[in-house]
């Protein structure tokens, strides 16, 4: 279990002036950094956040410089198909042409006499020997965004803007050990910082991408309009690679969160003995409850296959009444990252007589009955064996065919299939239908996101819609997550694989196996068709982020940072 230690001094890194950093480096007690939109290298003191423009005279040549690498009295950089290399005993900081090569790098990390170029065009880390300026070998990238690179010991490090994710690869083979979630999106660059006294190493992640803020505009009405501006901040990377169980925590955040109901019924009601049920957040690997107390009225606790819920009781319930009740849960909340390969499922054991019925059935409206979902089960695996591959297969086949879209009420995958549109919810019945046809057991998690950005500390943050995803059992190692639709970023890909065996830090789990909200009266479950929650009341979401975590402190941590 995560330890309740908040994360220590280390905090996040704001340059004055900068507006879209890339390569980052540590070195002689400064942050250095390449803001690729103003073409400034920066020197940065990370206690203060003091900015000097160090390329004062060449800034021009650095305007789209991404990459950054410090060696011995060697200042290097990329820019577009270039490396360029700078003395630091001039000071001068003037670039001159090292290599030109034939497609567009970004980042660059360089280790005695070898040189590590990313390159997302080609999507290969490119090595080349520094003395001679020739080729030796290439990776492939792990990722399909722009990566920056570092090199630390035996290992590759890198960082991808479109997964969202930190690479750790083994320097000789160029294979990944693990990977690790960034709580940020957009991560542009990365560098490891040795503190002196206590010789610990933290990893320190760049971020560049635009916020939405409303700006006051005299001459609109209302005077105020909403615009978007670049956003830019350096902030340590926490994680813990759990060898053993296969899957890597990394940046946590201690999380109240309230659910509440506000009884205010449309039409007149009455029901007799009601009891109303919520499912209370579960307990994971990245999830922990520290405590759960109730809101407006007592509740009594009970639990469904491993699910705690809160049931409120109501001696006589009728529509002149107004309650308010519900739960708050103080959580730790963790991103996840599942580390299995294809290669490691493909003897796993036969999946349970049990899960069978209870995880391969139509138990939803899925339409698995119809000729337009069960041509596509078909479809979506090919030839394809390996369950884990077939999964990946399912999830990309669900991309190429939907686009997101939100609708007032879900329809079944039948329908969502032919329209070619989808809500979460609609992406997840066809990944659910076509999993299940193709005997992969699988499920409905959810139900909340709390709004993604963890620097708004004890500020009430509401999320928009409720949400949901899934988790598909692999035998031998157990339930994975999944997301629903986040990682369809492109028409027709390539698509990110960020949440496929992985899961946000603002994930808040609940309802597994379970409905999240039920009211029954006298015994007898209470049917939307009779009276729907909604027409009864109003949901109320609330999320205050309270402090960060950091795993460095979790039992028999494999590698933790």
């Amino acid at each position: 279990m995560i330890s309740k230690k908040a994360a220590e001094t280390s905090k996040t890194i704001r340059p004055i002036a900068a507006s879209s950093i890339y390569g980052i480096v540590f070195h002689k007690g400064f942050l250095w950094a390449i803001d690729s939109q103003s073409g400034y290298l920066l020197e940065i003191e990370p206690e203060t956040n003091n900015t000097k423009v160090l390329n004062t005279h060449y800034w021009s040549d650095f305007l789209g410089a991404t990459g950054l690498a410090i060696t011995d009295d060697v200042l290097w950089f990329t820019n577009r198909e270039c490396v360029y290399c700078c003395s630091l005993i001039t000071q001068d900081f003037e670039p001159q042409l090292f290599l030109r090569l034939d497609c567009d790098i970004e980042g660059i990390a360089v280790w005695e006499s070898t040189i590590y170029l990313t390159s997302q065009k080609q999507g290969k880390i490119l090595i080349y020997d520094r003395d001679r300026r020739t080729k030796i070998t290439h990776f492939y990238a792990p990722g399909i965004g722009v990566e920056n690179i570092t090199i630390k010991d035996e290992e590759i490090w890198l960082s991808d803007t479109l997964e969202q994710t930190v690479y750790c690869l083994d320097r000789a083979t160029g294979e990944t050990i693990f990977s690790v979630l960034t709580p940020f999106t957009s991560p542009t660059g990365l560098a490891f910082d040795l503190d002196r006294e206590t010789e610990k190493e933290t990893l320190y992640i760049a971020y560049a991408d635009r916020e939405v803020y409303i700006r006051d505009n005299p001459n609109a009405e209302p005077n105020y309009e909403l615009q978007y501006r670049d956003r830019t901040f350096i902030h340590p990377l926490y994680f813990h690679y759990n060898h053993e169980q296969k899957y890597a925590l990394s940046n946590g955040y201690l999380v109240e969160m309230s659910y509440a109901e506000e009884v205010s019924p449309l039409d007149p009601i009455e029901f007799k003995n009601l009891e109303w049920r919520m499912a209370l957040p579960a307990e994971t690997n990245r999830q922990k409850i520290r405590e759960v107390r109730a809101i407006g009225l007592p509740f009594t606790e009970e639990v469904k296959d491993g699910q705690r819920i809160a049931v409120f009781k109501f001696n006589d319930f009728n529509s002149e009444q107004r309650y308010i009740f519900g739960w708050k849960a103080i959580l730790e909340v963790w991103s996840i990252k599942y580390q299995i390969k294809p290669n490691q499922c493909e003897n796993t054991s036969e999946l349970k007589e049990e899960y069978q019925q209870k995880y391969l059935t139509d138990n939803d409206n899925l339409a698995m009955d119809t000729e337009i979902i069960r041509q596509a089960a078909l479809s979506a695996i090919g030839s394809e064996t390996n369950i884990l591959r077939q999964v990946y297969s399912i999830r990309n086949y669900v991309y190429d065919k939907l686009a997101y879209g939100i609708k007032p009420h879900i329809d079944t995958p039948d329908i969502v299939l032919k329209r070619g549109v989808g809500s979460c919810g609609e992406y997840l019945g066809l990944l659910l239908a076509l999993c299940r046809l193709n005997g992969i057991a699988c499920r409905t998690v959810g139900r909340y996101k709390c709004p993604g950005d963890p620097l708004k500390l004890n500020m009430p943050l509401q999320p928009d819609f409720n949400h949901v995803w899934m988790e598909f059992y692999l035998p031998n190692y157990g339930w994975l997550p999944m997301e629903s639709n986040p990682d369809d970023l492109f028409e027709g890909g390539p698509y990110p694989t960020r949440f496929f065996m992985g899961l946000a830090w603002y994930h808040a789990e609940m309802a597994k196996d379970t409905t999240f909200e039920m009211i029954t009266s006298e015994g007898v479950r209470v049917e939307k068709e009779k009276v729907s929650i909604g027409a009864l009341a109003l949901n109320h979401i609330r999320f205050v982020i309270l402090e960060e975590l950091n795993p460095e402190h979790s039992l028999d941590a494999d590698v933790t940072h």
